[in-house]
Protein backbone atom coordinates (compact mmCIF):
# COMPACT_ATOMS: atom_id res chain seq x y z
CA UNK A 1 0.00 0.00 0.00
CA UNK A 2 1.54 3.39 -1.00
CA UNK A 3 2.54 5.70 1.84
CA UNK A 4 0.42 8.82 2.22
CA UNK A 5 1.90 12.12 1.07
CA UNK A 6 1.46 15.35 3.00
CA UNK A 7 -1.10 17.85 1.79
CA UNK A 8 -0.35 18.95 -1.77
CA UNK A 9 -1.30 22.53 -0.89
CA UNK A 10 1.14 22.45 2.02
CA UNK A 11 3.92 21.15 -0.24
CA UNK A 12 3.16 23.85 -2.83
CA UNK A 13 3.27 26.56 -0.17
CA UNK A 14 6.55 25.25 1.26
CA UNK A 15 8.18 24.85 -2.17
CA UNK A 16 7.27 28.39 -3.23
CA UNK A 17 8.48 29.91 0.06
CA UNK A 18 11.71 27.89 -0.01
CA UNK A 19 12.42 28.69 -3.68
CA UNK A 20 11.61 32.40 -3.34
CA UNK A 21 13.05 32.82 0.14
CA UNK A 22 9.96 34.66 1.34
CA UNK A 23 6.50 33.79 2.62
CA UNK A 24 5.14 37.06 1.19
CA UNK A 25 6.49 36.37 -2.30
CA UNK A 26 5.16 32.80 -2.12
CA UNK A 27 1.71 34.15 -1.19
CA UNK A 28 1.80 36.50 -4.21
CA UNK A 29 2.80 33.72 -6.59
CA UNK A 30 0.13 31.33 -5.29
CA UNK A 31 -2.59 34.04 -5.10
CA UNK A 32 -3.27 33.36 -1.41
CA UNK A 33 -2.70 35.29 1.81
CA UNK A 34 0.51 35.46 3.82
CA UNK A 35 -1.30 33.73 6.68
CA UNK A 36 -2.42 30.85 4.45
CA UNK A 37 1.16 30.11 3.41
CA UNK A 38 2.33 30.25 7.02
CA UNK A 39 -0.42 27.87 8.14
CA UNK A 40 0.42 25.40 5.38
CA UNK A 41 4.09 25.41 6.36
CA UNK A 42 3.27 24.85 10.05
CA UNK A 43 0.96 21.99 9.13
CA UNK A 44 3.65 20.44 6.95
CA UNK A 45 6.22 20.67 9.77
CA UNK A 46 3.75 19.01 12.15
CA UNK A 47 3.06 16.26 9.63
CA UNK A 48 6.78 15.62 9.06
CA UNK A 49 7.65 16.17 12.74
CA UNK A 50 10.60 18.34 11.89
CA UNK A 51 11.38 22.02 11.45
CA UNK A 52 11.82 23.20 7.87
CA UNK A 53 12.66 26.86 8.49
CA UNK A 54 14.52 28.83 11.16
CA UNK A 55 14.01 32.54 11.69
CA UNK A 56 17.06 34.80 11.43
CA UNK A 57 16.11 38.40 12.13
CA UNK A 58 13.24 39.17 9.80
CA UNK A 59 14.12 36.42 7.33
CA UNK A 60 13.74 32.66 7.03
CA UNK A 61 16.57 30.17 6.66
CA UNK A 62 16.04 26.56 5.64
CA UNK A 63 17.08 23.83 8.04
CA UNK A 64 18.98 20.84 6.62
CA UNK A 65 15.63 18.98 6.43
CA UNK A 66 14.10 21.97 4.67
CA UNK A 67 16.94 22.05 2.14
CA UNK A 68 16.41 18.37 1.31
CA UNK A 69 12.66 18.86 0.88
CA UNK A 70 13.19 22.04 -1.16
CA UNK A 71 15.50 20.28 -3.61
CA UNK A 72 13.15 17.32 -4.01
CA UNK A 73 9.91 19.28 -4.19
CA UNK A 74 11.25 21.92 -6.59
CA UNK A 75 12.51 19.20 -8.93
CA UNK A 76 9.25 17.23 -8.67
CA UNK A 77 7.00 20.25 -9.30
CA UNK A 78 9.19 21.37 -12.21
CA UNK A 79 8.83 17.92 -13.80
CA UNK A 80 5.07 18.01 -13.25
CA UNK A 81 4.80 21.46 -14.85
CA UNK A 82 6.93 20.41 -17.81
CA UNK A 83 4.89 17.24 -18.35
CA UNK A 84 1.58 19.13 -18.14
CA UNK A 85 2.87 21.72 -20.64
CA UNK A 86 3.91 18.92 -22.99
CA UNK A 87 0.50 17.29 -22.70
CA UNK A 88 -1.27 20.59 -23.34
CA UNK A 89 0.90 21.22 -26.38
CA UNK A 90 0.45 17.68 -27.60
CA UNK A 91 -3.34 17.92 -27.29
CA UNK A 92 -3.38 21.21 -29.15
CA UNK A 93 -1.59 19.60 -32.12
CA UNK A 94 -3.60 16.39 -32.19
CA UNK A 95 -6.58 16.15 -34.56
CA UNK A 96 -9.91 17.07 -32.99
CA UNK A 97 -12.30 14.33 -34.13
CA UNK A 98 -15.87 15.61 -34.47
CA UNK A 99 -18.80 13.28 -35.12
CA UNK A 100 -21.74 14.59 -37.17
CA UNK A 101 -24.92 13.07 -38.59
CA UNK A 102 -24.38 12.34 -42.30
CA UNK A 103 -27.06 14.82 -43.39
CA UNK A 104 -25.65 17.66 -41.28
CA UNK A 105 -22.15 16.80 -42.44
CA UNK A 106 -23.02 16.89 -46.14
CA UNK A 107 -25.50 19.76 -46.21
CA UNK A 108 -24.21 22.10 -43.47
CA UNK A 109 -20.74 21.36 -42.10
CA UNK A 110 -18.83 20.75 -45.33
CA UNK A 111 -20.14 23.91 -47.06
CA UNK A 112 -18.94 25.91 -44.02
CA UNK A 113 -15.69 24.04 -43.47
CA UNK A 114 -13.49 26.60 -45.25
CA UNK A 115 -14.89 29.41 -43.09
CA UNK A 116 -14.46 27.34 -39.92
CA UNK A 117 -10.81 26.63 -40.78
CA UNK A 118 -10.19 30.33 -41.46
CA UNK A 119 -11.78 31.44 -38.20
CA UNK A 120 -10.34 28.63 -36.03
CA UNK A 121 -6.97 28.07 -37.75
CA UNK A 122 -5.41 26.23 -34.80
CA UNK A 123 -8.12 23.55 -34.77
CA UNK A 124 -7.07 20.50 -36.78
CA UNK A 125 -10.62 19.27 -37.31
CA UNK A 126 -11.33 15.74 -38.53
CA UNK A 127 -14.98 15.02 -39.37
CA UNK A 128 -16.52 11.59 -38.90
CA UNK A 129 -20.05 10.44 -39.82
CA UNK A 130 -21.91 9.64 -36.61
CA UNK A 131 -25.62 8.83 -36.50
CA UNK A 132 -26.20 7.37 -33.05
CA UNK A 133 -26.58 9.30 -29.82
CA UNK A 134 -24.93 8.75 -26.41
CA UNK A 135 -23.45 5.26 -26.56
CA UNK A 136 -20.15 3.43 -26.91
CA UNK A 137 -19.84 4.43 -30.56
CA UNK A 138 -18.81 7.92 -29.41
CA UNK A 139 -15.75 6.55 -27.62
CA UNK A 140 -13.32 7.47 -30.41
CA UNK A 141 -14.59 11.03 -30.76
CA UNK A 142 -13.48 14.24 -29.07
CA UNK A 143 -16.99 15.67 -29.53
CA UNK A 144 -20.22 15.08 -31.43
CA UNK A 145 -22.89 17.36 -32.86
CA UNK A 146 -26.36 15.90 -32.50
CA UNK A 147 -30.01 16.75 -32.05
CA UNK A 148 -31.78 15.50 -28.92
CA UNK A 149 -33.83 16.33 -25.88
CA UNK A 150 -32.81 16.72 -22.23
CA UNK A 151 -32.28 15.29 -19.71
CA UNK A 152 -28.82 14.41 -20.95
CA UNK A 153 -27.11 11.24 -19.71
CA UNK A 154 -24.37 11.54 -17.06
CA UNK A 155 -20.78 11.48 -18.17
CA UNK A 156 -21.19 14.11 -20.88
CA UNK A 157 -20.66 17.87 -21.02
CA UNK A 158 -23.36 19.40 -23.22
CA UNK A 159 -22.96 22.72 -25.04
CA UNK A 160 -26.38 23.92 -26.32
CA UNK A 161 -26.14 25.28 -29.86
CA UNK A 162 -29.68 26.01 -31.05
CA UNK A 163 -33.29 24.94 -30.78
CA UNK A 164 -34.29 22.42 -33.39
CA UNK A 165 -36.47 24.21 -35.96
CA UNK A 166 -38.25 22.19 -38.62
CA UNK A 167 -40.67 22.98 -41.42
CA UNK A 168 -42.09 21.72 -44.72
CA UNK A 169 -39.98 22.45 -47.80
CA UNK A 170 -40.50 21.88 -51.50
CA UNK A 171 -38.88 22.77 -54.79
CA UNK A 172 -40.40 25.67 -56.75
CA UNK A 173 -40.51 23.13 -59.59
CA UNK A 174 -42.86 20.88 -57.60
CA UNK A 175 -46.16 20.82 -59.46
CA UNK A 176 -48.23 22.00 -56.49
CA UNK A 177 -45.69 24.42 -54.98
CA UNK A 178 -47.49 27.55 -56.21
CA UNK A 179 -50.70 26.42 -54.48
CA UNK A 180 -48.91 25.74 -51.19
CA UNK A 181 -47.39 29.22 -51.05
CA UNK A 182 -50.88 30.77 -51.17
CA UNK A 183 -52.51 28.25 -48.83
CA UNK A 184 -52.78 27.55 -45.12
CA UNK A 185 -50.85 24.58 -43.66
CA UNK A 186 -54.03 22.50 -43.83
CA UNK A 187 -53.33 22.19 -47.57
CA UNK A 188 -50.82 19.47 -46.67
CA UNK A 189 -53.72 17.17 -45.77
CA UNK A 190 -54.10 16.57 -49.49
CA UNK A 191 -50.41 15.79 -50.09
CA UNK A 192 -48.49 12.53 -49.89
CA UNK A 193 -45.61 13.75 -47.72
CA UNK A 194 -41.98 12.71 -48.06
CA UNK A 195 -40.58 11.30 -44.84
CA UNK A 196 -37.48 9.60 -43.48
CA UNK A 197 -37.08 6.45 -41.43
CA UNK A 198 -34.40 8.13 -39.32
CA UNK A 199 -36.86 10.77 -38.04
CA UNK A 200 -40.32 9.19 -37.89
CA UNK A 201 -41.62 11.80 -35.42
CA UNK A 202 -40.71 14.85 -37.52
CA UNK A 203 -44.07 15.35 -39.22
CA UNK A 204 -46.11 14.72 -36.03
CA UNK A 205 -43.86 17.12 -34.07
CA UNK A 206 -44.33 19.84 -36.67
CA UNK A 207 -48.09 19.26 -36.79
CA UNK A 208 -48.26 19.54 -32.99
CA UNK A 209 -46.36 22.85 -33.10
CA UNK A 210 -48.83 24.17 -35.69
CA UNK A 211 -51.90 22.85 -33.79
CA UNK A 212 -52.80 20.56 -36.67
CA UNK A 213 -54.14 16.99 -36.30
CA UNK A 214 -51.17 14.78 -37.12
CA UNK A 215 -53.45 11.89 -38.04
CA UNK A 216 -54.67 13.89 -41.06
CA UNK A 217 -51.18 13.89 -42.60
CA UNK A 218 -50.64 11.23 -45.25
CA UNK A 219 -47.18 9.62 -45.57
CA UNK A 220 -45.83 9.33 -49.09
CA UNK A 221 -42.43 8.10 -50.25
CA UNK A 222 -40.09 7.18 -47.41
CA UNK A 223 -36.28 7.45 -47.47
CA UNK A 224 -33.67 5.81 -45.23
CA UNK A 225 -31.82 9.05 -44.48
CA UNK A 226 -32.70 12.70 -44.08
CA UNK A 227 -30.17 13.63 -46.74
CA UNK A 228 -31.94 11.47 -49.36
CA UNK A 229 -35.35 12.90 -48.47
CA UNK A 230 -34.14 16.50 -48.86
CA UNK A 231 -32.53 15.69 -52.19
CA UNK A 232 -35.84 14.20 -53.32
CA UNK A 233 -37.57 17.45 -52.36
CA UNK A 234 -34.96 19.47 -54.29
CA UNK A 235 -35.65 17.24 -57.29
CA UNK A 236 -39.36 18.17 -57.10
CA UNK A 237 -40.58 14.81 -55.79
CA UNK A 238 -42.83 16.30 -53.11
CA UNK A 239 -42.97 18.10 -49.77
CA UNK A 240 -40.40 17.13 -47.14
CA UNK A 241 -40.06 18.01 -43.47
CA UNK A 242 -36.55 19.26 -42.71
CA UNK A 243 -34.45 20.95 -40.01
CA UNK A 244 -33.72 24.57 -40.91
CA UNK A 245 -29.89 24.29 -40.89
CA UNK A 246 -29.93 21.47 -43.43
CA UNK A 247 -31.90 23.45 -46.01
CA UNK A 248 -30.66 26.98 -45.23
CA UNK A 249 -28.38 27.09 -48.28
CA UNK A 250 -31.10 25.70 -50.57
CA UNK A 251 -33.55 28.34 -49.33
CA UNK A 252 -30.98 31.10 -49.87
CA UNK A 253 -30.30 29.91 -53.44
CA UNK A 254 -33.97 29.40 -54.29
CA UNK A 255 -33.69 25.63 -54.78
CA UNK A 256 -36.27 25.14 -52.03
CA UNK A 257 -39.08 27.16 -50.51
CA UNK A 258 -40.53 26.94 -46.99
CA UNK A 259 -44.17 28.08 -47.34
CA UNK A 260 -44.81 28.37 -43.58
CA UNK A 261 -41.31 28.89 -42.23
CA UNK A 262 -39.92 26.82 -39.39
CA UNK A 263 -41.18 25.97 -35.91
CA UNK A 264 -39.27 25.26 -32.70
CA UNK A 265 -39.75 21.74 -31.35
CA UNK A 266 -38.56 20.19 -28.10
CA UNK A 267 -35.24 18.92 -29.48
CA UNK A 268 -32.00 20.92 -29.43
CA UNK A 269 -28.81 20.90 -31.43
CA UNK A 270 -25.91 20.32 -29.05
CA UNK A 271 -22.18 19.70 -28.98
CA UNK A 272 -21.44 16.83 -26.58
CA UNK A 273 -17.99 16.13 -25.12
CA UNK A 274 -16.90 13.47 -22.60
CA UNK A 275 -17.05 15.00 -19.11
CA UNK A 276 -13.99 13.03 -17.99
CA UNK A 277 -11.81 14.96 -20.48
CA UNK A 278 -11.47 18.72 -20.44
CA UNK A 279 -10.32 19.67 -23.94
CA UNK A 280 -9.88 23.45 -24.26
CA UNK A 281 -10.57 23.23 -28.01
CA UNK A 282 -14.23 22.35 -27.44
CA UNK A 283 -15.24 25.78 -26.11
CA UNK A 284 -14.24 27.86 -29.18
CA UNK A 285 -15.71 25.21 -31.48
CA UNK A 286 -19.01 25.29 -29.57
CA UNK A 287 -19.06 29.10 -29.77
CA UNK A 288 -18.40 28.97 -33.53
CA UNK A 289 -21.12 26.38 -34.10
CA UNK A 290 -23.62 28.33 -32.00
CA UNK A 291 -22.97 31.53 -33.94
CA UNK A 292 -23.18 29.72 -37.26
CA UNK A 293 -26.48 28.02 -36.37
CA UNK A 294 -27.85 31.48 -35.54
CA UNK A 295 -26.65 32.81 -38.90
CA UNK A 296 -28.53 30.45 -41.21
CA UNK A 297 -27.92 30.73 -44.89
CA UNK A 298 -24.90 33.02 -44.61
Amino acid sequence: MPRALPSLNALLAFEAAARLGSVSRAATELHVTHGAVSRHIRALEEDLRTALFQRQGRGLVLTPAGQRLRDTSTSAFAQLRDTCDELRTGTAHMPFVLGCPVSLLARWMIPRLERLMAELPELDLHLRPQETAFDESLAGLDAAVMAGEPPWPPGWRVHPLAHERIGPVASPAFAKAHRLVRSRPQALHDQALLHTLSRPDAWPSWAESMHLPAKRLKPGQGYPHLYHMIEAAVAGRGVAIAPEPLVADDLASGRLIAPWGFQDIRAQWILATPARISDPRAEPLAAWLKASFADQGQ
